[in-house]
């Protein structure tokens, strides 16, 4: 299911009421096997390093280090654990793209594109789709400074999300471990560890700022339930992980909130549910099979969605929703018989929830659906002639 602000797509399309304003946003990127993500922060695909924090004593007073005779502050030994744990599984990636000059297809280098984080000891590297879009070549450097080519296995521009696979041998693949979002606190420290401006694997540590912000994708869709941080991001921290003092993988810094380009103390991530749900799927299909209600057109009112068109033969035609219908009339015009057509609205449904949550927005209308999936039943609440309706409408995958 796809949404276009003001456009006609392939399955919803919506007018909206102009004026809308978005913050300016910069993206920061200059045999298959399933993935699964659990709970207990398991790598996918592979074996994960447990962290090992050193224990930090009450009252904040500075530890010995093992270097006999500098103390570190608990804060500091926090830092230096998690970037220990984590620096390995990041890696730099570095494209080159064929633009039009003239009459001529250059292949222009884009240093220090961005970063990515392995994932397993299959070489599967989630990173950014800003980053790798329109790539003819993906050389990945990983920490020991190798340098190696990588495919471009799937991608989804819904959540700017891809993965690609490096070309590396097992041992020098250092799996992160993914941990979870759906606990996050305002407040939580969090550390970012990326490439920026080609600087190699660099660590910037910050806090939580908020949570469920929303980023405008490239599709004319929204990203839901960013999580936000102060963390220093900068061009080419994109792909990179966004990590919680237990040295697990939160979420994946994408974009800046800036008018300069650099870091203004503003940045975003996509938290690791999102990513632990659809990179299982870029790796065994190569992009998202998301559920499909078969509504294709409508427009947004004060009250709802009134249904304009529906998908032949889909999921809502099926459950018996109604949208705009085509009215055929024959009228003499002198000697002559002419037939003129006419859209009738009255007859029209307004779907005003999903799943007895209320829908105001195109945008409510999908976030509803694309957290179930194909095959999922759903009562679809409309208003049909004074009275409502819900409607069970079994969804499909969409085509």
């Amino acid at each position: 299911m796809r949404f276009s602000t003001g456009s006609i797509s392939t399955r919803l399309v919506v007018l909206l009421p102009s004026g809308l304003f978005f913050p300016l946003f910069i993206l920061l990127g200059g045999a298959s096997l399933p993935v699964t993500a659990s709970a207990q922060g398991l790598a996918p695909g592979g074996q994960a390093r447990p962290a090992t924090l050193p224990e930090v004593p009450r009252g904040g007073a500075p530890l010995p280090a093992p270097d006999g005779g500098r103390g570190f502050t608990p804060e500091e030994l926090t830092n230096i654990a998690v970037y220990d744990a984590v620096n390995r599984s990041v890696v730099n990636i570095n494209t080159k793209a064929t633009v039009s000059a003239g009459l001529f297809l250059v292949e222009v280098p884009s240093e220090g594109a961005g970063s990515g984080i392995v994932v397993d000891t299959l070489g599967h590297v989630l990173t950014n789709y800003h980053v790798v879009e329109g790539a003819k070549e993906i050389q990945v450097m990983l920490y020991d400074g190798s340098s190696h080519a990588a495919t471009i296995v799937g991608h989804d521009p819904a959540t700017d999300v891809a993965v690609i696979r490096v070309a590396a041998p097992a041992e020098v693949l250092e799996p992160v471990r993914f941990g979870t979002s759906n606990d996050l606190r305002v407040g939580q420290r969090v550390f970012a560890i990326g490439n920026p401006f080609g600087l190699e694997r660099t660590l910037t540590t910050g806090i939580i700022s908020s949570l469920n912000r929303s980023l405008p994708a490239r599709n004319g869709r929204t990203i839901k339930s960013i999580i936000q941080t102060d963390a220093a991001i900068n061009p080419g921290n994109s792909g990179g992980p966004l990590l919680d003092s237990s040295s697990r993988l939160v979420g994946m810094n994408t974009a800046i909130a800036s008018r300069t380009g650099q870091s203004s103390g503003v940045g975003f991530a996509i938290p690791v549910g999102t990513l632990a749900r659809i990179v299982p799927q870029l790796i065994e299909r190569g992009k998202v099979i998301r559920p499909d209600a078969g509504v294709a057109r409508v427009y947004q009112t004060d009250h709802g969605l009134l249904v304009a068109s529906l998908v032949p033969d889909g999921p809502a035609e099926h459950a018996g929703m109604r949208g705009f219908k085509v009215v055929r009339e024959r009228r003499r015009q002198g000697p002559f018989m002419a037939e003129t057509e006419r859209i009738d609205r009255s007859g029209a449904d307004l779907i005003v929830a999903v799943g007895g949550v209320a829908v105001k927005n195109a945008d409510d209308f999908l976030s509803q659906i694309e957290a179930r999936n194909p095959g999922d039943q759903v009562l679809i609440t409309v208003e049909r002639e004074g009275h409502r309706l819900d409607l069970p409408v079994v969804l499909a995958a969409e085509r």
